[in-house]
């Protein structure tokens, strides 16, 4: 069996060589009979990744790696590297070795008991309070939410079966939430649980504008809850105004006109304008995706290949640009 090995990354230049040795070194001692191929996608790094991807194809057969034209997130670089996987499994991971490379093995034998996906699930050990309880706060929301369950501590580090990736490969949308499509595609699936890694290397990419923006788009990409919770609290805040005027009518009736409150009048038209506008964002969230969605853009755009990569079936091959060509050409 051909194992593939799917490595998004971005300014990783410290850490890959370590990463790729140990990679190597544990399929040298725990192959089990299997060939393996490393994939490393360069999500438009401005350092010198790229070269140092160069330089381990160079060294090992094994290793490919492609290069996107430019930082097209990280949900499109696992794309491109699922799309270009050969292997009868994919197995994606990280580079900064929070996902242990000595943990295939257990994915691989999990596989062999006839499970399409192999979900690492780690430990929240070495995490503040402060991060812990924000993170399962999320995942318990986002789960009410939902049309499929993600499970806290889940994340991209999983094992797939051709048929998964192929499934996985075949959804063209745009606007990607990977946790969602990993569980939306179904197939059978097993979770294990191994402890926290460190960092080595460098420092995380993900900031906290980014992190909400990830969230955000995990609720909006899998129902449309949110519509359907605007239009609820609009019906609330209706039948609230409409009893209020019936009172205040009641009230002119039996006490007459008396002199209206200021501060009341100004915080109810202050609420009413706040509730508004999110609900106008709510709306504007989902017409921004049907916006993106309907240019039909592909997630990325290949400027670099070590080797030719296969286009899944029914979808046109990525956009590749020469390296080395003139600026006027690409």
């Amino acid at each position: 069996m051909l194992i593939s090995v799917v490595v998004p990354c971005y300014n990783e230049q410290a850490v890959l060589a370590h990463f790729h040795r140990r990679l190597r070194d544990h399929v040298a001692t725990a192959s089990g009979g299997h060939s393996h191929e490393f994939l490393f996608v360069d999500d438009g790094s401005t350092d010198g990744t790229l070269a140092v991807l160069r330089r381990l194809a160079a060294d090992d057969t094994r290793v490919r790696f492609l290069s996107l034209s430019r930082n097209f997130g990280k949900e499109a670089a696992m794309l491109a590297g699922l799309r270009a996987a050969a292997g009868d499994a994919v197995v994606v991971m990280d580079a900064d070795l929070q996902h242990p490379p000595e943990l295939l093995t257990r994915m691989v034998e999990l596989h062999a008991q006839g499970y399409d996906q192999v979900l690492a699930r780690r430990t929240r050990t070495g995490d503040g309070m402060l991060r812990t309880l924000t993170a399962r706060s999320y995942y318990r929301l986002v789960n009410r939410f939902m049309d499929v369950e993600i499970v806290d501590g889940v994340g991209d580090f999983r094992l797939l079966s051709r048929r998964a990736v192929d499934a996985v490969s075949s959804l063209t949308e745009s606007n990607r939430f990977s946790k969602g499509l990993f569980a939306w595609i179904g197939f059978p699936s097993t979770t294990f649980t191994y402890e926290n890694a460190v960092r080595e290397h460098g420092t995380s990419k993900w900031r906290l504008s980014g992190l909400v923006d990830y969230g955000v788009s995990g609720v909006v990409s899998f129902n449309t809850r949110p519509l359907r919770a605007a239009l609820h609290l609009g019906l609330v805040l209706l039948l609230g105004a409409t009893g209020y005027a019936l009172w205040i009518v009641l009230s002119v009736l039996v006490r007459g006109v008396v002199t209206p409150g200021y501060a009341t009048l100004l915080t109810a038209v202050t609420a009413l304008a706040g509730v508004h506008m999110v609900m106008i964002a709510v709306v504007g969230e989902y017409v921004g995706r049907i916006f993106h969605e309907v240019k039909g853009r592909p997630p990325y755009v290949l400027k670099e290949t070590h080797t030719p990569c296969p286009s899944p079936p029914g979808t046109a091959p990525a956009p590749v640009l020469s390296p080395g060509a003139p600026e006027a050409t690409r």
